[in-house]
């Protein structure tokens, strides 16, 4: 025998077909959540939950104060991660945008002098309470948010040399590879851990989306030629708005 379907997909799913079907138009209030629970002889609390899911998947959108309507259809845009845009010259992002016909551009404050947390000193081979220059970026597509980066470089590193700000100095906003370049730190690979996740309060208000919406959570380490991390950041992605490509080149070897 399989599982029943719970009462709030089920309302989820016949909310997606009539908003297919037309019944509302983008930008159409639904009726009130108490009228819905009538109509669908549900629990206010499952058709609040039904309509919750529609407005993750993108498909409605809360208003506060103004109840629930039809949401844009919104286009993701696609963050692409590939070791042929990872290269000297110019931001990976900025590569990225105006392959989409995108204007990228980011706001960005650095902190000097700030110690390692535990997770940080672990992921820079530290220890804990090392110096480091903590950086919080918010990144814009066509000036609106895109995604939150904050970024952890070691003050052994780069701490008496002019890329100590990555935003600041000759190169900046070059990007991690041209900055540590120019100091004699070759960077020679890149890891990436992406894990889904929930947006807090604090990432929803920057990126504009509802406090529990799906966001993408990456763990990003540079590492120099010898395996040394040099720069180490945490990206939140949200959800609805993009989506992560991975793209790998393959090497060939002849027999």
């Amino acid at each position: 025998m399989g599982h029943a379907e719970p009462p709030f997909q089920r309302v989820a799913a016949d909310l997606r077909r009539r908003i297919a079907a037309g019944e509302w138009d983008t930008g159409d209030r639904l009726p009130s959540r108490a009228q819905l629970a009538r109509e669908y002889s549900v629990g206010a609390n499952v058709l609040q939950r039904a309509q919750e899911r529609l407005i993750i998947e993108g498909i409605l959108e809360g208003r506060s104060g103004s109840g629930t309507f039809v949401a844009r259809p919104r286009q993701r845009m696609r963050l692409v991660r590939s070791r042929n845009r990872e290269r000297r010259g110019d931001s990976p992002f900025r590569v990225n945008m105006a392959d989409q016909g995108r204007a990228g551009s980011w706001d960005s404050r650095s902190e000097v002098r700030t110690p390692a947390p535990e997770d940080i000193a672990r992921r820079l081979e530290l220890t804990p309470g090392d110096l480091c220059v903590r950086t919080d970026y918010e990144f814009f597509a066509d000036g609106r948010p895109a995604y939150l980066s904050v970024s952890w470089e070691p003050m052994a590193i780069t701490g008496t040399t002019p890329v100590v700000l990555p935003e600041m100095g000759p190169l900046a906003g070059r990007g991690v590879l041209e900055r540590m370049y120019s100091i004699g730190v070759v960077i020679g690979n890149t890891v990436e851990i992406p894990r889904p996740g929930r947006a807090t309060q604090a990432q929803a208000n920057l990126l504009g989306i509802s406090v529990g919406d799906l966001i993408l959570l990456i763990e990003r380490t540079y590492y120099d030629t010898d395996g040394r991390p040099v720069e180490t950041a945490d990206l939140v992605i949200p959800d609805r708005s993009g989506e992560v490509v991975y793209e790998f080149g393959i090497e060939h070897h002849r027999a």
